[in-house]
């Protein structure tokens, strides 16, 4: 009788544990977008209307009102606090991603398209702190989580054309930027201040349009990370298994 017994490599376990913390952090850029986007479809259904600078504005209207509306009025708390929370799952999930990818011989645009990255998750929760009553700030958050990623997306399918796994997604996040200008256009064509107020326009749909755009690369972008990192992570174990069972094994034999 042989009684085989295999005794994991320390390293081993904890890259096994790293990558699965990866993995998990990876899953808020899936997380956020989803949070957010049934927020704004959920408070848009049930919000009466709002008030900005003294002026009422009723009733609410998806195709013309922007989603910082949700901000104001009986439906403040609740969409502020899914900017703060959306925000802050998008950032741990490009953390996420950040971590499951390998540097190689480009760490400093690593570094850079992570930073590029983290820009919109931080306008979320800006957005979500300062409301249309703070204009400059609130305007300075918009930006960040609209306008950045033209150039996030840019810096990063450039980085990701290289490696291994992510060539395709690469090269549709390098189509990504200019589809984002063109709607971050759009949006801007379509906003009139004066429209919105009387509830006339589409700017509240070119915004939300632009909006599930810029998410849902996001979310695709946390989704392969999550996928790439529990394959990885089932390669890993299997070669550190077929080493061990050759190199580490205690064979009692009866």
């Amino acid at each position: 009788m042989t009684d085989i017994r295999t005794i994991a490599h320390p390293s081993t376990s904890n890259q096994k544990a790293s990558r699965e913390w990866s993995r998990r952090l990876a899953l808020g850029a899936v997380a956020g977008p989803v949070l957010f986007n049934v927020a704004w479809l959920v408070l848009g259904a049930v919000s009466p209307g709002y008030t900005v600078s003294g002026t009422w504005i009723s009733p609410y209207s998806a195709i013309s009102q922007p989603i910082s509306g949700l901000g104001l009025g009986e439906t403040a708390r609740y969409m502020n606090t899914a900017f703060v929370i959306s925000g802050l799952l998008l950032l741990a999930g490009v953390i996420g991603v950040a971590r499951t990818l390998p540097s190689g011989g480009r760490a400093v645009a690593h570094i850079v398209s992570a930073i590029l990255l983290g820009l919109a998750p931080v306008g979320l929760i800006i957005v979500g702190l300062f409301t249309l009553e703070t204009p400059i700030r609130h305007l300075a958050g918009a930006m960040l989580v609209l306008a950045t990623p033209v150039v996030s997306f840019l810096v990063t399918g450039w980085y990701l054309r290289d490696v291994p796994g992510w060539r395709r997604f690469g090269n549709q996040l390098l189509l990504a930027s200019p589809i984002t200008l063109l709607l971050f256009i759009a949006y801007n064509l379509s906003f009139s201040q004066a429209a919105v107020a009387a509830g006339h326009g589409v700017a509240g749909l070119t915004q939300r349009v632009l909006f599930v755009e810029i998410l849902g690369w996001f979310a695709a972008m946390g989704w392969l990370a999550c996928r790439q990192t529990t394959a990885s992570i089932e390669t890993r174990v299997n070669t550190a298994l077929h080493h061990e069972i050759g190199d580490d094994q205690i064979l009692q034999s009866d």
